[in-house]
């Protein structure tokens, strides 16, 4: 494509270094912002991240034959290359994008789906209920991208704005006209869906989070980039059971709809409740018609009935969607996970901060088990906060604890433990610390009881750990079944009230 034609595609404000002139690179085939990715023919755009600059590596780039760079400063080339100026490369980066691929956001209904808690679920749920009416849909978000018989991975709950045009134009290749997708906060504040006309937005909470140095300065941050995407959209869906969601739609020109279980709104669910004979699972009634999902809590009420409201602005099949939510699944959100003892009810859990841990625990109280055995950790780079606050709320609700890590990356594993096992006292809730997860997912399936619920918590869908910038293969559920396949477990040891014991 021409630079000159794709300049003025994108709309952007630019101009030249000097002795850089747009000559040097009168076309490109191609964006990147990863400079191993750059070569002759494609464009390298400089990103500024929480960690790395785009602008060190332009030098790279230009070794593996780039000549055409769009940067924030200036930078120090050799005179046959082409450098564009621009006063933010992300909000750059997304026009381009958009502009590179046709901008095909503007043929397709996108639904975009922002809250602290619930976005994954109600994403999920939404993408099956609209696939079973017949309305071949796409999904973005934690879970991956996800249309047909295509599933990729995604690096981030919300794309790169690069990698979200190129999705959405081969969406359009494969017939597909609506798109589910999660809205992050960090998608919303760093111009990764910068001109997406979104046809519904919808809001299911807001609580504190993404709160630190690499993410959002304060609370106030964190909110209003999120309330960001109802200036976006020609609908807007929000939870009124949640006191913010008026002010997320404070400003916003679309069109309010609302759903609550527990006040007046648009969309209400009743007579809710727990299912009988079954493990976990909720019934409801919604427009007159009873539901059912496989998955417990009032919380979960919320999502499914977040998910049948939005559906309703795309089909009235509301017998399809009886049968489709019935037999609906999430990807790591409450996954029961088979084993041989049929005396353990084992669940993986995406549960990462002290509000989500809360309702999961308080909900799998509610049914009474005999105990409930809690394995999880924390990230690193994340405040000492967040540990505290899920170590509390672990210490109160649960039996036992088995601490250790999550995604620790370049932080200690043992002073992240540590953080979090401050919180716990030899009055309150035993637990271990073990650092290697897959030992402390054996440790405790060796030592469980008769009667337990056991929650793994942190991972969920996740297939790989965080480790020294290093993406290692792990899937809990795949751990969990090579447990049963090496270990006798017809003798199992009890778990004792004991100190911290900090392995690895």
């Amino acid at each position: 494509m021409n630079i000159l034609s794709l300049l003025h595609d994108a709309n952007i404000s630019y101009e030249t270094q000097p002795g850089h002139p747009l000559s040097r690179c009168r076309d490109i085939a191609d964006l990147t912002y990863d400079s191993r990715k750059a070569h002759a023919g494609v464009a390298f755009v400089c990103l500024v991240g929480a960690n790395t600059d785009g602008h060190t590596y332009a030098n790279q780039a230009y070794q593996n034959g780039c000549r055409c760079f769009f940067a924030q400063h200036s930078l120090d080339l050799p005179p046959n290359a082409a450098v564009i100026l621009t006063q933010d490369t992300r909000a750059a980066l997304s026009a381009l994008s958009a502009a590179l691929f046709s901008f095909p956001q503007r043929q397709l209904n996108i639904i975009g789906i922002t809250g602290t808690k619930g976005k994954t679920t109600v994403a999920s749920l939404l993408f099956q209920l609209l696939n079973g009416a017949g309305i071949p849909t796409g999904l973005i978000g934690t879970c991956g991208i996800i249309y047909g018989e295509t599933h990729l991975p995604t690096q981030n709950t919300t794309p790169e704005s690069y990698e979200l045009m190129r999705t959405f134009s081969q969406m359009l290749q494969a017939g597909i006209h609506t798109v589910v997708m999660e809205v992050s906060s960090q998608a919303l504040s760093h111009h990764r869906v910068d001109g997406i006309p979104f046809d519904l937005a919808i809001f299911t909470n807001l609580s504190p989070d993404h709160i630190g140095a690499h993410e959002h300065p304060d609370f106030a941050h964190y909110r209003d980039a999120k309330k960001r995407l109802f200036s976006m959209c020609r609908h807007a869906l929000l939870n009124a059971d949640d006191p913010a969601w008026q002010d997320m739609c404070a400003d916003s020109q679309a069109s309010i709809r609302t759903f609550a279980l527990d006040g007046p709104a648009d969309d209400v669910a009743c007579n809710i409740s727990p299912l009988r004979g079954t493990v976990f699972g909720m019934g409801f009634v919604y427009m007159d018609r009873p539901f059912t999902i496989r998955l417990p809590g009032k919380y979960n009420v919320s999502n499914a009935l977040c998910a049948l409201s939005a559906a309703r602005y795309y089909t009235h099949r509301m017998d399809l969607m009886q049968q489709v939510l019935a037999h609906a699944t999430v990807p790591g959100r409450f996954e029961t996970v088979p084993s041989p003892r049929k005396d353990l009810t084992l669940v993986i859990d995406y549960a990462h901060n002290a509000v989500s841990m809360q309702e999961l625990l308080r909900t799998v109280r509610s049914y009474h088990p005999k105990r409930i055995v809690c394995v999880f950790g924390s990230v690193g780079g994340r405040t000492k906060q967040r540990r505290a606050e899920m170590g509390k709320v672990v210490a109160e609700y649960s039996d036992f604890a088995v601490i250790t890590s999550d995604n620790p990356d370049f932080e200690d594993p043992q002073q992240i433990m540590q953080d979090i096992a401050a919180q716990f006292s030899d009055d309150l809730c035993p637990h271990i610390c073990i650092a290697d997860r897959r030992e402390a997912i054996y440790y405790t399936l060796s030592h469980a009881q008769s009667g337990d619920v056991i929650l793994f918590c942190g991972k969920g869908h996740e297939t790989y750990q965080l480790i020294r910038g290093v993406k290692e293969p792990f899937r809990e559920s795949r751990v969990i079944a090579q447990y049963f396949q090496t270990v006798q477990t017809s003798a199992p040891a009890p778990l004792t009230r004991q100190k911290t014991q900090e392995n690895g």
